[in-house]
Order: structure tokens, then sequence, then C-alpha cells
């Protein structure tokens, strides 16, 4: 693996994408946004701006499976997107079994007692699937 220090993270779905950054030096993760899709379209113009803003070394990408390891038909979808990524920015795209993180993440913000909206629970998701992969990769 490229010496990596700084990534972007998605937590993949078919309204809503999202997204979190991540450093390597610290092994921390921190929820930037949550993109919205229009009509099943991923917003590539904001995954661009933030990839331009961000100007990450990889780009790290949730894959949900199911709790016995099978794949869905997201899982599928999330694999696409990932390709999608690496044919568009020419970067390396890493997946990472998301398992439960949208659960940990709402559980998070229920422990701080914050309301909160499905857009928070998708960027603090991101950010448990990029602090998850840089724990086990760098």
């Amino acid at each position: 693996m490229p010496d990596i220090h700084q990534v972007l993270g998605f937590d993949f779905g078919s309204r809503r994408i999202g997204v979190a950054s991540g450093q390597s030096i610290t092994c921390s993760a921190s929820p930037i946004t949550t993109l919205t899709s229009i009509n099943n379209k991923t917003d590539w113009q904001g995954i661009e701006k933030l990839i331009s803003q961000w100007k990450p070394d990889a780009l790290i990408v949730g894959l949900p499976f199911y709790l016995d390891g099978s794949k869905s038909k997201m899982t599928e979808a999330a694999e696409k997107f990932s390709r999608q990524l690496e044919g568009r920015f020419h970067l390396p795209v890493y997946t990472h079994n998301e398992a439960l993180s949208s659960f940990e993440a709402e559980q998070f913000l229920q422990a701080k007692k914050k309301q909160h909206n499905k857009q928070d629970i998708d960027k603090i998701a991101a950010a448990i699937i990029v602090q998850n992969w840089l724990e086990q990769n760098t």
C-alpha cells in the first residue's frame, strides 16, 4: 500500500452518501457532510468538490454485507460506486466491511442525546468506516 496520509470515506446509499475524512498520522476520522442523490443519481459534482478540497491520497467505501457475510443488492451497488470513483478520480479506492456502522452511528447520537436526522447518521457512519479502516490498515 502506498503512503496514505489523508483519506475520504463514503457510506454509500441510493438516497444519501455520508462522507468523512481521515488522517493516518493521527489514526482519526471526522464526519464532513452527507450528499443527497437525486433520482438515485450520485452527486458526482459534490464528490468532486470534496476531493478537490480535501486532496485525499485514497478513498474508502463501506460495503454493506448481511451479518452472515453474504452480499446484498446494496453491496453490489457500493462495489459499482467504488469502481466509478476509481475511474473518475484516478485515486486508489479501498473497500471496508461497514457492518452495523449506521446502527453504531445512531447509538452514538442517542448517547449524546442530540436531535439527529438520517444525514447525521450517514456522515457519522462514514467516519466509523474510515476509523475502522485506519485502525486495520495503518
